[in-house]
């Protein structure tokens, strides 16, 4: 019989994966019944089967120990918190908490970034949070133009953005508020501004509603006021968005003002409607003919480039070619298997050797 085992531990490689109890039983020639005894603590497995246990969710045996500081669904904003499937929320905890266990990994090797994201008291008007985003922008550095790459700007204020492959539609991001927060993209968005509104959405819940329960209608809101009030700030908006011809709006305009400023026509109409830029038959129109003639991936969406997240596979790239720490070892020390850290990166996994890219400042290391 194995020494350590925690069940709660074999539940979250399996849940990780997105397998059902029957799909791992079925692999190690096991039933359901027995797999959830062994999850919830009721038997313990042989050495024989807990090895067979670790081949089938590509995790090493010592992955299988009790594990400190689990993260709880309450420390997750989740878009939709309501009406997201239980089954998709706990993959989606379980791939967070493995992203949380190897950014701490880093943390102890790398000077990450500070962690420059204020934390505010909940507002209760609209105006409140326009001044919370216009105050951050200034904070931050941004002046009041356009916001050249939201990936990075996230990553400059300390937190960590990341993607999950295959995550289910019903998440279109979220963001973990730990110790080093984390915000992570659905890549089946493929929109980069729609993917730059996500980003600015979920630093909205970080900086406005840390120990609150998110998900509800009104947080979702706020969030999205301040991603508008932050990519869009109201006094560029007045002086610069297209104002229509007559009745008409000026599609022409708009399009030359998304190009520039990097949000869809969709979150340009609905903040210049917040505004009182166009009128409310005029934003209706403009949804209308949008859904008609370019649904969610608006046409020109290719004009914009992609924003890819850095710090992970920067942060991995430097401790190959300077501590001679290779993604292997770092899998290691996670007590997963090398496809395991790749599933955990998704897109950002780049093939060794690893190439340095330093468009994420204040990487350093720690010595």
């Amino acid at each position: 019989m194995t020494a350590v085992f925690d069940g709660a531990s074999l539940r979250l490689a399996r849940v990780f994966s997105g397998l059902a109890l029957e799909d791992v039983a079925e692999m190690v020639g096991k039933t359901r019944q027995y797999l959830h005894k062994l999850e919830t603590g009721q038997s313990m497995p042989t050495e024989i089967l807990t090895q067979d246990l670790a081949d089938a969710l590509k995790v090493e045996v010592g992955f299988f120990a009790s594990k400190a500081n689990r993260l709880h669904e309450d420390q997750f904003h989740f878009r939709k918190l309501l009406t997201t499937k239980k089954t998709v929320k706990q993959v989606a905890i379980a791939r967070g908490e493995m992203i949380d266990a190897l950014i701490k990994l880093l943390d102890k090797e790398l000077r990450l970034p500070t962690l420059k994201i204020p934390s505010v008291p909940v507002p209760h008007t609209s105006e409140e949070i326009e001044r919370i985003a216009e105050n951050c922008r200034m904070e931050w550095g941004l002046g009041w133009g356009p916001i050249a790459n939201m990936s990075r700007l996230a990553e400059n204020l300390g937190a960590v953005v990341t993607t999950f492959e295959g995550l289910s539609k019903e998440i279109d991001a979220l963001s973990v508020a730990v110790e080093r927060p984390f915000i992570i993209r659905n890549t089946l968005k493929e929109s980069v501004c729609r993917q730059r509104f996500d980003i600015a959405h979920e630093l909205g819940h970080l900086v406005m509603h840390e120990g609150i329960v998110t998900g509800d209608r009104v947080t979702e809101n706020q969030a999205n006021r301040f991603a508008s009030a932050l990519l869009l700030p109201r006094s560029m908006m007045v002086k610069l968005f297209p104002r229509p011809n007559g009745t008409r709006l000026d599609w022409k305009g708009i399009r030359e003002f998304k190009t520039t400023w990097k949000a869809s026509k969709a979150a340009i109409l609905y903040r210049a409607r917040q505004l009182e830029l166009i009128t409310e038959a005029q934003y209706k129109t403009g949804v209308i003919t949008l859904k008609r003639t370019e649904g969610t991936n608006e046409k020109d969406d290719y004009l914009i480039p992609q924003e890819p997240p850095e710090m992970l596979e920067n942060s991995l790239s430097i401790l190959a070619k300077k501590k001679g720490i290779t993604r292997k070892e770092i899998a290691s020390l996670l007590h997963v298997k090398p496809e395991f850290l790749t599933e955990l990166m998704g897109a950002e996994v780049v093939p060794e050797p690893e190439k340095v890219r330093l468009a994420v400042p204040h990487l350093r290391l720690v010595v």
